[in-house]
């Protein structure tokens, strides 16, 4: 369906009430993590992937500059998207399957998954949270996130990364591998249930199947 001017694809539940994990996906990454979900034979819970129209501005917290030369800027619109998630996208999800979840979670990978960590300073939806690679290299956001009241700490919380991520030239994110673990550590001492897993490859390896495997884990229990 098309909702907010953004596709938004769904794959239900079998019961009523089951869990929703709503997955922000760069371009056909939805499908292909829905396809190694159903590898893994999980908890039954409805997945809605979102495409992100402009990954740089939809999912930055705040504005910095291109990381590497030639590359976009990052403009900042996390707040407005994350507005239009909550208000717009969401509840149609909601209303197209047909009953309100036992909880809704959220999950990204890449950018994405710094979105998702960021989302729980802003909003109380979301009781669940995974960030597969997530961009924790991103300048200054482990100081807001140590120096900020979440809206909601998360029930659970899956953080991961591959082990060859922080192996690059580029110091900005040659920083990701600690401050993913400072982050882990942050939120392990509020008390919130969370996992850091390291996984084999650079950030581009098995993207799919990582991101599978954290939403796997937050519809566990």
């Amino acid at each position: 369906m098309t909702t907010a001017n953004r596709e938004v694809n769904i794959y239900p539940a079998t019961k009523v009430g089951s869990p929703l994990v709503v997955f922000n996906a760069f371009e056909n990454e939805g499908t292909a993590v829905h396809a190694e979900l159903e590898k893994l034979k999980t908890a039954d819970f409805t997945l809605a992937t979102i495409n992100i129209n402009d990954w740089n501005a939809d999912l930055s917290p705040w504005e910095i500059p291109p990381v590497y030369k030639n590359d976009e800027p990052f403009t900042g619109g996390a707040d407005a998207y994350l507005e239009t998630l909550n208000e717009e996208i969401i509840p149609a999800i909601i209303a197209e399957v047909g009953s309100e979840p036992a909880y809704v979670a959220l999950a990204g990978y890449s950018l994405a998954g710094l979105f998702a960590v960021y989302a729980m300073y802003k909003t109380d939806r979301f009781a669940r949270i995974a960030s597969a690679s997530g961009s924790m290299w991103f300048p200054g956001f482990v100081e807001f996130a140590k120096s900020h009241e979440p809206a909601a700490l998360p029930q659970k919380l899956y953080l991961s990364l591959g082990d060859r991520e922080a192996r690059t030239r580029n110091q900005i994110m040659a920083t990701v591998e600690q401050n993913t673990g400072a982050l882990y550590d942050h939120y392990k001492s509020l008390g919130v249930e969370a996992v850091f897993e390291m996984n084999p490859g650079n950030h581009f390896q098995d993207a799919a199947q990582r991101m599978a495997k954290g939403i796997a884990w937050l519809v566990t229990s």
